[in-house]
C-alpha cells in the first residue's frame, strides 16, 4: 500500500516518470542492470535484504547511482553506515511530498539531501556532503531559502531573521543549516561569498 500510494503522488508530478517499483531487493537487483533509472528511492526495511548487502550489490552494478533512503530511522550510526556507501539522500516518511519532490530535485542535479526534521548529523558531516554547480542555485534553494541567505548576509541574526520573516527560530537555524549543507560550504563566510559569486547580493 505505501509503495503504491508513493508511486501514485509521485506521479503528480509532470517532470518525475516512474521508471519501476520493486516490492523487495532481490527483485531490484534483477532488473538493476536494464534500468536506465536516475534516481533509485530505497526503503530501509526490506523482507530480504539488509540495507548495507543491497548497497553493496548495486554499486557493483552502477557505482555512481544516485540514492535517497525513505525511512522512519533517525540513528546517527545508522546514517552514517548508508553515507559510507555514498547514498545522496535520507528522508524520513514522516516528511511531506513537498520535501520529498525538493530531495529529488537536489539530487538530481548533483546534491545531496538530508530531511530537515535530522538534527543529528554533524556540522562536519553537512560541510562534506554536497558540490553544487553555482548556475543552478535557483533549482537547488527555495524562494524561502533564499530569502534567509540573503538576510544572513546583511548580518541579521537568526532571531531577527526569524522576526522579519514571521517563522520560528528553529526553523531559521534549520535553514541555515540546510543552506550550508546544499551549498558545500564551511560557514557564513562561506554563505557569503556564495551568494555574491552568484549575485543574490550586491
Amino acid at each position: 500500500m505505501y509503495l503504491e500510494g508513493l508511486t501514485l503522488l509521485l506521479k503528480r508530478k509532470n517532470d518525475i516518470s516512474i521508471t519501476g517499483t520493486a516490492a523487495n531487493g532481490n527483485d531490484l537487483l534483477a532488473n538493476l542492470s536494464s534500468l536506465k533509472e536516475d534516481i533509485l528511492l530505497l526503503d530501509v526495511h526490506l523482507p530480504d535484504m539488509d540495507e548495507e548487502t543491497l548497497l553493496k550489490e548495486i554499486r557493483k552494478v552502477n557505482p555512481s547511482q544516485k540514492i535517497i533512503y525513505l525511512t522512519l530511522m533517525r540513528g546517527t550510526r545508522f546514517i552514517h553506515k548508508l553515507m559510507k556507501h555514498g547514498i545522496q539522500g535520507y528522508v524520513l516518511k514522516n516528511a511531506s511530498l513537498d520535501e520529498l519532490y525538493e530531495a529529488i530535485k537536489v539530487v538530481h542535479v548533483g546534491g545531496t539531501y538530508f530531511s530537515k526534521e535530522i538534527d543529528i548529523i554533524s556540522e562536519h558531516d553537512f560541510r562534506n556532503t554536497i558540490t553544487v554547480d553555482e548556475s543552478k542555485v535557483d533549482q537547488i534553494l527555495s524562494k524561502r531559502e533564499i530569502e534567509v541567505l540573503k538576510l544572513v548576509c546583511r548580518e541579521f541574526s537568526n532571531s531577527d531573521i526569524a522576526e522579519k520573516l514571521f517563522l520560528s527560530v528553529s526553523t531559521v537555524e534549520t535553514h541555515r543549516k540546510n543552506l550550508i549543507a546544499k551549498l558545500g560550504v564551511h560557514n557564513t563566510v562561506g554563505l557569503v561569498k556564495y551568494a555574491l559569486k552568484n549575485k543574490l547580493i550586491e
